[in-house]
């Protein structure tokens, strides 16, 4: 945690996507030291709560803000979150050279095409508001 106790990175996800939501309970559950923020972007006050973001860049990818304002995006951000909660090894390799353009191309056409995905790995395309506050 920084030095004013907040986050070191805000996550936005998709509170609507099965997929996106059962990422955020395994972050949330190993988000013991409090590095990681999360907010759903399809939340009642989302746009009133962050007005200067682009709500559909974020519905087209997974943002995150540093703790400095800057943003990350896509499998940056989902490794950025890994690694503070002491997993990015896992990510790690989608950043490597050889492989990043192929994963974040990869990764592009999961985002885009990510009810699809998650209905074919879960049964179910969509959800109300994913329950993403347990572990």
């Amino acid at each position: 945690m920084n030095k004013i106790n907040q986050p070191e990175l805000t996550i936005f996800y998709d509170g609507g996507c099965p997929l996106c939501a059962i990422e955020m309970r395994h972050l949330k559950k190993r988000n013991q030291d409090g590095q990681l923020a999360f907010e759903d972007i399809l939340a009642d006050d989302f746009s009133v709560r962050y007005p200067s973001l682009d709500w559909q860049a974020l519905n087209n990818r997974i943002h995150a803000m540093r703790s400095d304002g800057s943003l990350v995006v896509g499998l940056d951000a989902t490794y950025q979150a890994w690694r503070l909660v002491g997993r990015g090894w896992l990510y790690a390799p989608l950043r490597w050279p050889l492989i990043r353009p192929v994963a974040d191309w990869l990764y592009l056409k999961f985002a885009r095409h990510r009810y699809t995905v998650s209905y074919w790995l879960t049964g179910q395309k969509r959800c109300a508001q994913c329950e993403v506050k347990k572990p």
